[in-house]
């Protein structure tokens, strides 16, 4: 066996695989290589001598993990209530006795009775009789009730992915259950998983053990970390070499400090200050964020993609207009359902839908609510066993009637009988109904235009049908089509207790006509789209709907400019008498000769449905890279074809809503939901805004995180430098740095200092630049070379200043380390490495464009300023206690005092010119390696632009 992610997969001989079997543990906590780490320093300093300063470590690493293991206990104490559901069951033995047992009992193969009033589900079941309406927000965000239908027959294995419409999934609350057992109450559902293999047991497994962070900013911190581990070493050889006359116990312990100074233990928990602001700040603006490092990624992002209902466009739709088709082709527009004349068309749109009634009150989707309201019919559901309208329409099993407006006229209620629930990926749904009296019995389907044209015979569909469907389209409508076909009522039998399957009733369909709405562009979405593009943040809708539809609302929300043109690109599969073709049509009959090249910016955009991307990416990979870096409207997009995107796109960041989007949503390398259901829990990002202005706030954020993260991590290097030379200065001349002096910087200076850097929070613009994610940049590593070639000049200028001086006592060289303390040494590099911590928080805190100004951080302000006075209050007149308890050397010479505080302020003008001179110009310059990389892939990226531009031109 092996374990992956808690998981652990034993081999099974007669599958010839292996299989999951349980779930296994976390590991602890405590053996974070940062704390064991910090244990090893606590160790050496302890043995050192170093009592006051490991005892100080030592109080705050057990805070930091007790802390830690408390926050990780109150995690899981609330996964597991998430996770774990204990309730009481009935299920049916063989016997047909039904026994209540505890749902920890449940195994797959049980049947289980679902009651009238529903319960919290304990596991994944496939329904085989009745119907239950659900509330799946806990996995899904979606709010809306979904009707789940019986598991029809079927040749092919079940799958709860690909039979979501019939699978009950654990922890989801089953609200009503109606039709499955005798007297019309109840459902019956068989289990087929149970705890961790549930979806629900996905879903904590996602939480537990997220997909990797592949970062460069990451990557890069754990490379420099091995630079300094390199320093380190070199350090460790100097001091060997320097004191290799003093006794091997010493040796060894100079030998290893030097390592616990050059690599800071406190290193990876400083980095993490700017994201808990940042995160602080985003939960004040009602954005929740559960996986904190994802914030900094948000800064580089460089890609938005977008669903567009309930996203760009309102959630809800209304009736624009329906048009019924004829012999003679459409007649005319009729503004709304309920003005049309007795047929067909009006039965159907009453009819095809999954609306429930639950205490009167009407549940389901949205548009289907808005559909069955326009036709004016009523929705009434059997009571008790159902008998009186079974006995109505002819004794069929009745789910539920829909009544015209005139009460009187009972010939024409219709009886639905049979349901087969919509899917995005057959893009349909349809229903068996009856008339009173079951005289009669007819099918209705509603669904895409093209996918019910397909399924109808072709006579009975108008010749205008292409045209009207690209017209009403354009403008921005959402179109559905309705077909029937009348049935025979021993087919109907057949149905209702053979479970045929829904292909043999949706086919031969005669065309009945089209049903428009109208889904408004919410009025945030415009101003976000151009605050990206401004930003030069590409945007991009992928959506179920027509592409028509959907380019309609790119134009309307500014994704694609007045003046920029749309192409469609078009790719069919090879078949027996073809092979596969790829063709691009602009939008508008207009030649393409005025298009100008790829170097000359964007002027048009490629729209791509579902269909095409298939064989796109099928058949024609080597245009893929052009056609995407061009696309944005994806369109008719499946589920698992958005998922499939984020493979494709190198930094993909994904807004999706939705039951279907769920999968993208945990793909994307930044999701944000916009659900405030628990099930948001899945993605990285929560926003209780409904709109997407939550967006900009999320990129700002994630961009003043990045910066404050990479000026911690260089303060933090830096911070390690300036010791690292002290120390070594110091071993060079046979002393050292005392343990209150050590305390004072590393607690009371640099500790308060890192802290408060990460406070100033973010610009209020968002600028077209990104800001750098790479620690081992040329620039960045030539700023810290020559900062800490700064360093280590301003500390022997303390160093050979102070020797030169008259009054000038040397050391007693009989002793070593802490036992010549006090001495002038000492204090000149204490006095000058003070500065230089002070110098280098403010040379290294990076404000425009992506954060406010320094004197917005007011905390920070008033530190330097306090950090200052003191230093230079210890420079300048400690005092006989300080200079005891710090054990500096009193040096009466005021004019040498006031030359230390001058190196210093001239040691950080040097530092600051040239960390402003790295700002404004060397941080366009990429190391050496990156640029032959990047050439490289540009001259690919642009061959293949080429290549396509001519096969653009061609088409």
């Amino acid at each position: 066996y092996y374990l992956f992610e808690g998981l652990r997969y034993v081999w099974v001989d007669r599958k010839g695989a292996f299989c999951r079997v349980r779930y296994g543990k976390k590991c602890n906590a405590i053996l974070n290589p940062f704390y064991v780490f910090q244990m090893f320093s606590i160790v050496l300093w302890m043995v050192d001598h170093y009592y006051i300063y490991a005892i100080c470590i030592f109080i705050v690493s057990v805070i930091s993990i007790t802390i830690s293991l408390y926050e990780t206990r109150k995690q899981s104490i609330t996964l597991r209530n998430m996770a774990q559901l204990i309730t009481t069951v009935t299920i049916r033995r063989k016997s047909g006795e039904e026994e209540c047992v505890s749902s920890v009992e449940l195994v797959p193969g049980d049947c289980l009775i679902i009651p009238q009033e529903g319960m919290l589900l304990p596991c994944d079941a496939a329904l085989l009789a009745g119907e239950c309406l659900v509330n799946e927000s806990m996995l899904t965000g979606e709010s809306v009730p979904v009707l789940k239908t019986p598991l029809q027959a079927s040749d092919r294995k079940y799958s709860s992915d690909t039979e979501r419409r019939h699978t009950l999934f654990s922890g989801t609350q089953l609200i009503q259950a109606k039709g499955g057992r005798p007297g019309g109450v109840g459902a019956v559902a068989v289990v087929t998983s149970t705890g961790f293999f549930t979806a629900k047991g996905d879903l904590v497994s996602s939480i537990l053990y997220p997909q990797p962070i592949d970062f460069r900013f990451y990557r890069d911190a754990v490379k420099f970390l091995l630079i300094l581990a390199l320093v380190a070493l070199i350090g460790t050889i100097y001091i060997f070499v320097v004191l290799y006359r003093s006794n091997v116990s010493e040796l060894v312990i100079r030998s290893l400090d030097i390592v616990t100074i050059a690599v800071p233990p406190a290193l990876p928990a400083a980095i993490t200050t700017g994201t808990i602001y940042a995160q602080r700040r985003l939960k004040q603006h009602g954005i929740f964020c559960i996986s904190p490092p994802r914030i900094n990624i948000c800064g580089k992002v460089s890609l938005f993609c977008f669903d567009k209902t309930g996203t760009l466009t309102e959630e809800g739709l209304d009736v624009w207009g329906v048009m019924e088709a004829g012999p003679a082709g459409f007649s005319e527009l009729v503004p709304e359902p309920r003005l049309l004349p007795p047929g067909h068309l009006k039965s159907g749109l009453a009819c095809c839908h999954t609306v429930a009634l639950l205490h009167g009150q009407l549940l389901g989707d949205p548009l289907e609510l808005k559909m069955v309201e326009s036709t004016g019919w009523t929705l009434q559901e059997p009571d008790g066993d159902g008998s009186v309208l079974n006995a109505e329409f002819g004794g069929h099993k009745v789910l539920a009637v829909m009544r015209p407006p005139d009460q009187q006229s009972t010939d024409e209620a219709m009886a639905i009988v049979q349901r087969f629930p919509f899917s995005s990926a057959l893009q349909r749904m349809s229903v068996v109904t009856v008339t009173h009296g079951g005289r009669s019995a007819l099918a209705f389907i509603k669904g895409s235009p093209e996918m019910v044209a397909s399924l109808c015979h072709t006579q009975t569909v108008p010749a205008q049908f292409s045209s009207k469907l690209h017209s009403f389209s354009s403008e921005g409508l959402r179109v559905l089509a309705v077909a029937y076909k009348p049935l025979d009522n021993s087919l109907i039998c057949l149905l209702i207790k053979l479970f045929v399957h829904r292909g043999e009733v949706e086919k031969d369909m005669r065309f009945l006509g089209l049903l428009m709405m109208k889904n408004l562009v919410k009025p945030e979405s415009a101003k976000v789209i151009n605050i990206l593009r401004k930003a030069n943040v590409r945007s991009i809708m992928v959506t179920g709907d027509n592409v028509l539809t959907a380019v309609n609302v790119a134009k309307t929300c500014g994704m694609v400019g007045s003046d920029e043109k749309v192409i469609f690109v078009t790719a069919t599969p090879h078949t027996a008498q073809s092979m596969p073709t790829l063709r691009f049509s602009l939008e508008e009959e207009a030649a393409l000769s005025g298009q100008s090249s790829v170097e000359g910016g964007f002027v048009y955009h490629l729209a791509i449905n579902g269909k095409s991307f298939a064989v796109l990416c099928d058949h024609f990979p080597e245009y893929l890279p052009k056609i995407l870096m061009r696309a944005t409207i994806f369109a008719r997009m499946a589920p698992d074809q958005k998922t499939q995107l984020k493979v494709i796109f190198i930094i993909l960041t994904v807004k999706y809503y939705g039951a279907n989007d769920c999968g993208a949503l945990r793909a994307a390398d930044v999701g944000v939901s916009l659900s405030e259901a628990e099930a948001s829990v899945a993605s990285p990002f929560t926003s209780k805004t409904e709109n997407i202005s939550c967006v900009p706030l999320l990129i700002r954020e994630g961009r003043c995180s990045l910066v404050t993260s990479f000026s911690l991590f260089r303060y933090m290097a830096l911070y390690s430098l300036i010791q690292f030379c002290s120390v070594i200065i110091l071993y060079t001349v046979k002393t050292s740095i005392a343990d209150p002096q050590f305390l004072y910087f590393d607690v009371l200076l640099v500790t308060v200092l890192a802290i408060v850097m990460g406070r100033g929070g973010p610009s209020e613009e968002l600028y077209p630049s990104r800001p750098a994610a790479s620690l081992l940049a040329l620039p960045v590593l030539g700023s810290l070379f020559i900062h800490t070639c700064m360093i280590a000049l301003g500390q022997l200028a303390a160093l050979f200043i102070t020797t030169s001086e008259e009054w000038y006592i040397p050391l007693n060289a009989t002793e070593v380390g802490t036992a010549n303390l006090p001495n002038l040494e000492n204090t000149c590099v204490f006095d000058i490495s003070g500065f230089q911590y002070i110098i280098m928080s403010v040379v290294l805190t990076k404000s425009y464009p992506h954060k406010k100004p320094l004197y917005h951080n007011m905390v920070f302000l008033i530190l330097l300023f306090i950090q200052f006075g003191v230093m230079t209050w210890l420079v300048l007149y400690p005092g006989p206690a300080i200079s005891w308890l710090l054990q500096l050397y009193n040096i009466s010479d005021m004019n040498f005092k006031l030359l230390l505080v001058s190196l210093a302020a001239l040691n950080f003008l040097i530092c600051f010119v040239v960390e402003v001179s790295d700002l404004y110009g060397a941080s366009q310059i990429p190391c050496p390696r990156t640029s032959v990389k990047l050439c490289s892939k540009i001259n690919e990226i642009r061959h293949l632009y080429n290549g396509c531009d001519r096969k653009l031109v061609t088409f």
